[in-house]
């Protein structure tokens, strides 16, 4: 089933993709999204792609007001419609998203971590529908359950259990690596290549999932040092 919202990190902020379909469904998710991680993502500022739906005044001033209440700005609303275009640019929201810094891609595709690389925490469990993508590392304390996916270009540790799926390197780094307390996933990939998961034989233990040779390699994370 296709999420009906999907969460970018973005340099400005957070991305928010609304899927087509009923709107009172769409923003029904979105509300009960926010307001089930209002800690996380308390004082965060929002860019929404609604995509083809055709918001007037009233749905898109009242939905910036629930917005508010929950500690977060809405800054700017995408969408394909001229009319919810205009709507947004009545209320003062931007329409267009600023065009990333050419240095800031270079760090963004960087195979290693240096300081000041992006990267988000999330705290709590992701439950399926959930569908995070972020252009760095991502760091879940809590689990990733069957049908949630996380898309990362860098690397995503799991201070939990991983069932759903997982893209670390998305965007070609092959140095990426998967952590977890317990590693089952339904899909796991590391740039270009997609790990065939094993049968699990004893009990669950911590694992980092690397590219090793061209092929996904999973070991024992002991966290010993260099």
């Amino acid at each position: 089933m296709q999420p009906k919202i999907q969460i970018k990190g973005i340099r400005d902020g957070l991305l928010i993709n609304f899927a087509d379909g009923s709107w009172e469904e769409v923003r029904a998710a979105f509300l009960e999204h926010i307001e089930q991680q209002a800690e996380f993502l308390h004082g965060a500022r929002l860019a929404l792609d609604v995509g083809n739906h055709i918001l007037k005044a009233v749905e898109l001033s009242q939905l910036r007001d629930v917005i508010s209440e929950h500690g977060l700005s809405l800054w700017a609303v995408l969408s394909n419609s001229p009319t919810t275009e205009q709507t947004a640019q009545t209320l003062g929201l931007a329409t267009r998203l600023s065009k990333p810094r050419p240095e800031h891609l270079v760090h963004a595709l960087d195979t290693t971590i240096q300081d000041g690389e992006p990267a988000i925490l999330v705290q709590r469990t992701l439950r399926s529908g959930y569908s995070l993508q972020f252009p760095g590392s991502v760091v879940v304390l809590g689990d990733i359950n069957p049908g949630a996916e996380v898309v990362a270009s860098g690397n995503v540790i799991v201070w939990g259990r991983l069932r759903g799926m997982v893209h670390a390197g998305a965007e070609g780094d092959e140095n990426a690596v998967v952590c977890a307390l317990d590693l089952a996933p339904t899909q796991l990939r590391i740039a270009g290549h997609i790990a065939v998961t094993p049968q699990r034989r004893g009990k669950p233990s911590p694992e980092i999932v690397r590219l090793q040779g061209g092929q996904v390699v999973a070991e024992s994370w002991q966290g010993k040092g260099k």
